[in-house]
């Protein structure tokens, strides 16, 4: 795998490196020793999916407090997505800095969003497909949010979105009481 550090402090863009031939590809996505050689977390509790019908599906931003916190390894594995995180940590050089990249079924490239990054997803295509490798078991309590498109963040997404949930538009602006 290639790891290619990102803009956002702590985050990377994680690309397989497939082998070929007269069959197809086969590729490693994940191998702990590989993502520790990198200073990177290799826990893991859950892999979650989301399926989403229809483009401009907006998912995010989301993040869980601490203690519960968690890292995400995002990647699409059917359609398109605009992956994007958030730096919603105080302590780093990147606060409040965002960074986003298409990720696909084709590329086969993965986000790896580090605790304290809100992250989120707009579909490019009908019938996208979103698996999260995720380091922490999902805490009801401990689940917040922030607008997607708040002038805080300043996020340059693809398009508008066409469908978002309630709960995802309705979040509030961020506040430093959003901290992580």
């Amino acid at each position: 795998m290639r790891f290619a550090p990102l803009p956002v402090e702590g985050a990377w863009l994680v690309e397989p490196e497939p082998r070929t031939d007269e069959r197809g590809l086969f590729a490693r996505t994940w191998c702990a020793r590989e993502f520790a050689e990198h200073g990177l977390s290799a826990a893991l509790a859950q892999i979650s999916v989301s399926y989403n019908e229809m483009a401009g599906t907006l998912r995010g931003l989301h993040y869980q407090e601490e203690p519960h916190a968690e890292i995400k390894l995002v990647r699409c594995t059917a359609g398109s997505i605009y992956d994007v995180i958030v730096d919603l940590r105080e302590d780093t050089k990147t606060y409040l800095r965002w960074y986003g990249a298409t990720l696909s079924a084709t590329n086969r490239m993965a986000l790896y969003v580090p605790k304290g990054c809100a992250h989120g997803f707009l579909t490019l295509e009908d019938g996208s497909e979103v698996l999260y490798q995720i380091s922490d078991f999902h805490h009801a309590e401990s689940a917040r949010g922030v607008r997607w498109n708040d002038p805080a963040f300043g996020i340059e997404w693809p398009r508008v979105p066409a469908r978002i949930s309630q709960r995802d538009a309705e979040y509030p602006l961020f506040t430093r009481a959003h901290r992580p």
